[in-house]
């Protein structure tokens, strides 16, 4: 594990580690996005797309409110950040030290955030959902009480994977959301089918048992990897130390940023409750889409450059700074652009194929295909976000990001109100609000920060952009064409014989486009094969 670390610092061996490290992240986030999928999938079919489900993405949304801002949002973003500078400036033991009372204190503060958040549900329940009736609002805060604990489990989940990924060990936390997907899926539709067989109001009880099932999975999964490096908690109650205080330092503003964030959400869902059944549900299963590549690109590259560039800014190294965010947001872009043009092409068949089963009909399919294009449209800004604004706190500029949410909560509320009371878009207008927010959210963030370090490689994106239009284009004709001739009526194809037909395009188009990059000349083409050919063991 040293010798990892002190790669992570040198030259071109930090490189390779970089994107190993994210490798082994993306394919680990692969199996939970996939197992995430089948989720959403199974749960499509059982309850649709319509009142139940509408319930259940209010309820679960409510305490990960709390998880984004808290859990697995500012607290693991600082803690990461001063965990990380705390063993490169006084070793193991004292980051240990320091872990037991950032784990004490998280227990007892978020734990009082879960009584309060069962005691207040009821007006919780009544703001984001403003436009359901008395009894779609009952069950609403009954789920919303049951998943409440999520947040204590989560968060304590959170810092173990901060822990983890400060030793360099990316995989087994990346993994952790795998078993949570396995203990929702199997506690929530079985449990759901023990209470009501025929999947009515009770049966999404399960759904919410499950949601705490799988949690405390998650968690319990990476205790063993943390254990074998040796620590120990002991509850330490001695919050007045730097560390702790350098965390919540970070921690404050991160709590805005993410509040501003989460002040969109509750906005974009209030909206949504009333446009009638359904609207909520069509998002949330178009925001899991997207969410995909995000997860596999964004969320894997933010999370290995976190720790690195935090331990790059203590040593005062900016060049190598500039350079690992640099390649970091060009690894993103190159990756998130094909997969945003094959979602907003390719649509409709790829909600078809995955979600039209069971209960989950051709209408609830073309209208989730709907916001999935308007999402994707903000895909690349958002996934760019996760690596940009884990810069901004590795270079202590933490307020920066929390500024320039604040500025979006007005833009956000513009577009929302323009887009379903005026122009009456229903939920696609709330899909492409949430995107325009992240792209602009990007475009000001990256202005600010080539500003804060006089130069980043700009001219190297822009040219990776020309040549990525080039093989974007091709992309986007093959899908286009895919889906004119081979999946026109895909909403009444039968499975099997359009699940070919998808399958095809998308391996074509898949081929077209890294063919042409790598004929192009895009140093990402190379760096990917490369890592594939260390993998394979190929010379």
């Amino acid at each position: 594990m040293a010798s990892s670390e002190q790669a992570v610092t040198k030259g071109t061996h930090g490189e390779k580690l970089n994107t190993r490290a994210a490798g082994v992240i993306a394919l680990a986030v692969l199996m939970s996005r996939i197992l995430g999928m089948v989720r959403l999938q199974v749960f499509a079919a059982l309850f649709g797309a319509g009142r139940l489900m509408d319930v259940f993405f209010i309820a679960f949304r409510i305490p990960n409110l709390l998880r984004d801002m808290v859990g697995e949002g500012a607290l693991s973003t600082a803690f990461v950040t001063t965990f990380s500078k705390t063993v490169a400036r006084e070793g193991d033991q004292s980051a240990w030290r320091l872990a037991n009372k950032v784990v004490t204190l998280t227990a007892v503060m978020v734990s009082a955030l879960v009584v309060l958040g069962i005691a207040v549900a009821p007006w919780l329940v009544a703001l984001l959902g403003w436009g359901f009736d008395p009894a779609k609002a009952a069950l609403t805060v009954e789920l919303t009480r049951i998943m409440y604990p999520f947040i204590l489990i989560v968060s304590l989940a959170a810092l173990v994977m901060g822990m983890l990924n400060a030793r360099n060990v990316f995989g087994v936390p990346a993994l952790a959301s795998t078993f949570f997907n396995l203990g929702f899926i199997i506690t929530g539709a079985g449990l759901g089918w023990w209470l009501d067989p025929h999947f009515g109001p009770k049966a999404v009880l399960g759904l919410a048992i499950g949601v705490l099932v799988g949690g405390l999975l998650q968690l319990g999964v990476q205790i063993p990897s943390l254990l074998r490096f040796g620590y120990r908690y002991r509850p330490d109650f001695r919050w007045r130390d730097p560390g702790v205080k350098a965390m919540l330092l970070i921690m404050g503003p991160s709590v805005i940023a993410a509040s501003t964030v989460q002040v969109n959400v509750v906005v974009n869902s209030a909206f949504a409750s009333t446009l009638g059944n359904g609207p909520i549900s069509w998002l949330g299963y178009a925001f899991r889409l997207m969410q995909f590549p995000i997860g596999m690109f964004g969320v894997a590259l933010g999370t290995v450059s976190l720790p690195m560039l935090s331990r790059l800014a203590v040593a005062g190294d900016a060049e190598r700074l500039r350079s690992e965010l640099a390649r970091g947001l060009r690894m993103v872009f190159f990756l998130t652009v094909p997969a945003a043009i094959g979602l907003i092409v390719l649509a409709g068949p790829i909600v078809s194929v995955l979600y039209q089963h069971g209960r989950f009909t051709a209408y609830e399919a073309h209208q989730t295909a709907g916001a999935l294009r308007f999402y994707s449209l903000g895909l690349c800004g958002y996934a760019a976000l996760k690596v940009l604004v884990n810069a901004f706190y590795a270079v202590d500029r933490r307020r920066t990001p929390m500024v320039v949410s604040l500025s979006a909560m007005g833009l956000n509320l513009l577009l929302c109100w323009l887009t379903t009371q005026q122009w009456h878009w229903g939920a696609r207008g709330l899909a492409f609000s949430t995107a325009a927010v992240a792209t602009v959210n990007f475009l000001v963030l990256y202005g600010l920060m080539r500003r804060h370090l006089g130069r980043l490689d700009s001219h190297a994106m822009l040219s990776m952009f020309a040549r990525l239009a080039v093989a974007g284009t091709l992309l986007g004709a093959i899908c286009w064409g895919g889906s004119h001739w081979l999946l026109p009526d895909w909403a009444h194809q039968r499975f099997w014989p359009k699940l070919g037909a998808l399958a095809a395009v998308i391996v074509i188009g898949a081929g077209a486009f890294f063919g042409s990059a790598m004929l192009l000349g895009i140093g990402e083409m190379r760096e990917l094969v490369q890592v594939l050919r260390r993998k394979l063991h190929v010379a």
